[in-house]
């Protein structure tokens, strides 16, 4: 089977798409912080998965993709119906009919579509060949095999040979962040970089291409990214 080595070794080959990985963290605005800090542990997850401010940074990401095919990724409904509130893009979920799903996705595949919003739903084996760039705005607990679900909707060879890049918003210094931390090691084991960056870096990140690539590199102590380019030493 192909996964039963290093995702990594599989790009280098040519099996799936060169992938770059970006996690930006995000502070809780001041009125949620207090709230946050006072819920049940149960409430804690699902206030930090829907902060407000991720829509301010997926803003951003979206204007650094302008002609690309974009997934946008979610477990909250209410925060997927936000996103389409704001955008206008289409939203799949697990109410939504076969037919209409279908169609969405085949729109998708055609380029008739740009952006998709998909819940949980979208979890599942579904041929989205033409999806270059993901954003994840919530997801489960950092699971694994929902981080290899999400990966393998870009992780395909590119047609033309472009970069894939995935994107996971997470509510700075919560469980939120917490979680991401089985990200990271799974991604880390795949041999992937894992970028890390805070809000205020998204205005003047530019995302990485296979041509000229870089990768923003997270020191170990706290502080900002920074760029280098692949192979280079700090």
């Amino acid at each position: 089977k192909k996964y039963d080595v290093p995702w990594k070794d599989l790009e280098q080959q040519g099996w799936i798409a060169t992938a770059d990985v970006t996690e930006v963290r995000i502070p809780l605005p001041q009125d949620l912080r207090m709230e946050y800090a006072v819920a049940e542990q149960r409430d804690k997850y699902r206030l930090a998965a829907e902060n407000p401010e991720k829509m301010r940074v997926l803003d951003e990401l979206l204007a650094k993709h302008p002609h690309d095919q974009v997934l946008i990724i979610g477990m909250y409904l209410e925060q997927l119906e936000r996103v389409r509130g704001r955008y206008g893009y289409p939203l799949i979920t697990g109410k939504t009919t076969v037919r209409e799903r279908q169609r969405l996705y085949q729109a998708f595949r055609e380029g008739q579509v740009r952006r998709l919003i998909v819940s949980k739903v979208g979890n599942f084996a579904i041929d989205l060949p033409d999806a270059s760039v993901m954003i994840q705005i919530s997801g489960t607990f950092g699971s694994r095999q929902e981080e290899a679900q999400r990966l393998g909707r870009i992780l395909r060879p590119k047609a033309n040979g472009y970069l894939a890049h995935f994107y996971t918003l997470v509510s700075r210094d919560t469980d939120d962040q917490t979680y991401g931390a089985n990200r990271q090691l799974f991604l880390t084991e795949q041999g992937y970089q894992y970028t890390i960056l805070y809000d205020d870096e998204v205005a003047g990140y530019e995302p990485a291409t296979v041509e000229g690539r870089y990768h923003e590199v997270h020191p170990a102590l706290p502080g900002p990214a920074r760029r280098l380019p692949s192979g280079g030493a700090a």
